[in-house]
């Protein structure tokens, strides 16, 4: 027998310990001083030192080298596979992990426990059902279905294929269960919507004597942030500070509390956590930012993610999105500009997700021509980048560059989505493009991959609307296959009021309010058709109904944006500095526009139960109004010409606004741009671009 020197055993050990120091700390640069010198010491071909570089490498986000050691390596066992396996799918490459489980089976190396277990998780991850599924028969032919690893993973694959059933199935029939396994239980019931069967095995997971970690804290979490339940989120906040759990150093468990303090509406709590976490990850980050947005306050979410990006902490392309989601749904231009200037700089930039979120938020700020250089720039495009082109056009009246765009997403090769269909018919709808709006309704029905909903159905009714066939629309209703929702009829209603037919729009009225008589909208948009037809008293009663269920709108509001600061007006908003200012603006302009244009107040959209000199004070303070007024006094009356200004408004604009900003646009040869809840409309020169139908 050959006898190895013990120097050079201790020295190849000495090795193999401090690549693992170096995988387990993360440390690339002493790692590859180490790889160097395995080199240089011989033991480059060395199967133990040559599975701990792939460990190092792959722990290090090094997938490349940890290859290439694999492939230099003249034998290999089963660590050798798994451990690149592994790092795969911790490295977000579940494909490569499944490709090399393939490749290992024409291999004479047999898969262990672990190497199924790692599998049947990269399955779980693409959601390929049918995979998952021949490995655990491959585990159930080699006797390895019963070892715990190979069960947790099988749970965990069917929780994440929304497969709940079949996970609860393998669950209860584990003979062996630890932490892991009651986790990925709890983590599967959470995700596929069953929070409260989530929680009950929380309790039943304590009661069997099992002490829960950072991931069971995330998943309970999560499931009382999805039942909004406080109380119950708030309950484990607390066990986990009498129970010492370091909530400050475990990000994840901190990241869970933050988020659950937002969607709960607890924002101070939410911060206060935030605050006294050690090392904040980007979803405490995000779920902060988010929150703040949601509640409108804009100031301190601005300056939450400009903390985030001094900390140094990668923002990842779900803040991107995320934020620039919450400046196109605010319009803030400015702030949406500096958000693509910081994402160019970013790897995670370049994610279509965040392409496809800065190429809507143009759209919805009415910057088309940014948005269409941005999507022609795109390196790659999938159909919610084409969808996302065509609703922006048919929002801004622009139906036949929507169709256009329409057809050529379909020579690109991407097959649109009932999504797109959706996007396509509305812009039709928006832009009167009656024929164009039936045929691709047409398709749509045709089309065997796909089922018109609702909304398919509700595009056709406006379509119909707008064209007059208000018979044909409500017939559409009656015999569509699926059932009609509130909606659907408000579209009927709405077309109803513009054709003046009270007759039909008391019948479908008295629908709607039978299907939701506690919705103020209903009784408004009956009271505005009774208006229109000079029947004074049903109005006055329909809105007495509304008063006496003390029912409320949704308040109208509408915003402007003047030197990159952002300015919000209620109707009758006093508060501003500058409302005097402001009146005394509006009253030159309504001055001018009596003489030059003969323009007169739409009495109808004011209040019923006031004189008429209060009915017009209470139409000049509407909030869309009160906006331009602003505008009109930061940019000087006089020096307006040839300049846009864009307004946003919550709700649509009503009749009087649309006519005042018409006339408005002719006499001061302004351009006014105003997004409502429904559209863009594009004022120029006395006339819109919406064809006085919105």
């Amino acid at each position: 027998m050959i006898r190895v020197p013990f120097s050079v055993l201790s020295e190849r050990q000495r090795l193999a310990d401090l690549l693992r120091y170096c995988s387990k700390n993360l440390l690339l640069g002493n790692g590859v001083q180490v790889h160097g010198a395995v080199l240089k010491m011989g033991f480059g071909l060395d199967l133990m030192l040559s599975n701990d570089l792939i460990g190092m490498y792959s722990k290090c986000g090094q997938m490349n080298n940890a290859r290439v050691v694999f492939n230099k390596m003249p034998d290999r066992n089963v660590v050798s596979w798994t451990s690149l396996m592994c790092g795969f799918l911790q490295n977000g490459d579940a494909k490569a992990s499944l490709s090399l489980f393939s490749q290992m089976g024409s291999s004479s190396v047999k898969p262990n426990e672990f190497t199924f277990s790692t599998n049947i998780k990269a399955s779980g991850v693409l959601s390929c059902i049918e995979t998952g599924t021949q490995i655990q028969g491959m585990c159930v032919k080699t006797g390895f279905e019963r070892n715990p690893v190979v069960g947790n993973s099988v749970v965990d694959m069917y929780s994440k294929c929304g497969r709940i059933d079949e996970a609860e199935r393998m669950f209860n029939t584990m003979h062996l269960i630890n932490l892991i396994t009651w986790n990925a239980m709890i983590s599967g019931y959470t995700q596929a919507g069953y929070s409260e069967k989530g929680l009950l095995l929380f309790r039943k997971m304590q009661e069997h004597g099992e002490i829960p970690d950072e991931f069971t804290f995330t998943s309970t979490l999560k499931a009382c942030s999805t039942l909004g339940s406080s109380w119950g989120g708030t309950q484990i906040h607390g066990f986990l500070i009498t129970s010492g759990f370091p909530c400050s150093v475990k990000s994840t468990v901190a990241g869970a509390l933050v988020d659950f303090y937002v969607k709960c509406g607890c924002l101070l709590e939410a911060r206060r956590v935030f605050d006294q976490i050690e090392q904040k990850n980007v979803i405490c980050w995000s779920a902060l930012i988010l929150g703040y947005a949601q509640e409108e306050n804009l100031a301190e979410a601005m300056d939450v993610f400009n903390k985030l990006r001094e900390s140094g902490v990668q923002v990842d392309g779900f803040v991107l999105s995320s934020m620039t989601g919450v400046f196109a749904d605010f319009a803030l231009v400015e702030q949406g500009k500096q958000i693509h200037a910081y994402a160019i700089k970013i790897p995670s930039g370049l994610d279509i997700s965040v392409l496809n979120s800065i190429v809507d938020m143009y759209l919805k700020c009415g910057l088309i021509d940014e948005a269409e250089k941005l999507f022609s720039e795109m390196p790659a495009r999938n159909v919610v980048s084409w969808t996302v082109m065509i609703t922006g056009y048919g929002k801004h009246g622009l139906g036949k560059e929507a169709v256009g765009f329409f057809n050529k997403m379909q020579l690109d090769n991407i097959e649109p989505d009932e999504v797109t269909h959706l996007a396509v018919l509305t812009a039709c709808s928006h832009s009167g493009l009656i024929e164009e709006s039936q045929e691709y309704f047409s398709r749509l029905c045709q089309d065997p991959r796909m089922r018109p909903r609702v909304e398919h159905y509700s595009c056709m009714v406006d379509s119909l609307g707008r064209a007059g066939c208000l018979k044909e629309a409500k017939n559409l209703i009656e015999n569509m296959p699926v059932k009609p929702n509130i909606g659907i009829w408000q579209t009927l209603l709405s077309a109803c009021r513009v054709h003046g037919d009270l007759e039909m729009g008391r019948e479908v009225g008295e629908i709607l309010l039978r299907m939701d008589g506690d919705n103020p909208v209903n009784y408004v948009m009956m009271s505005n058709i009774h208006a229109d037809a000079g029947y004074w008293d049903e109005c006055e009663r329909l809105r007495k109904m509304v008063k006496t269920k003390g029912l409320k709108k949704v308040a109208g509001r509408s915003w402007v944006e003047v030197d990159k600061e952002v300015h919000f007006f209620y109707g009758g908003d006093d508060t501003h500095p500058l409302t005097d200012k402001i009146h005394e603006v509006l009253k030159e302009v309504e001055r001018r526009m009596k003489e030059e244009l003969g323009y007169v107040y739409g009495m109808k959209f004011a209040l019923c139960d006031v004189e008429e000199e209060s009915k017009e004070e209470s139409l000049r303070v509407h909030s869309e109004k009160l906006a331009i007024g602003l505008a009109l006094v930061c940019g000087g009356l006089e020096e307006q010409e040839g300049k846009v200004i864009r307004v946003f408004k919550n709700l649509r604009v009503c009749g009087d606004c649309h006519e005042f900003i018409k006339g408005l646009s002719k006499i001061l040869k302004v351009a006014f741009v105003v997004r409502d809840a429904t559209r863009f409309h594009k004022f120029e020169n006395g006339l819109c671009s919406c064809g006085d139908y919105w």
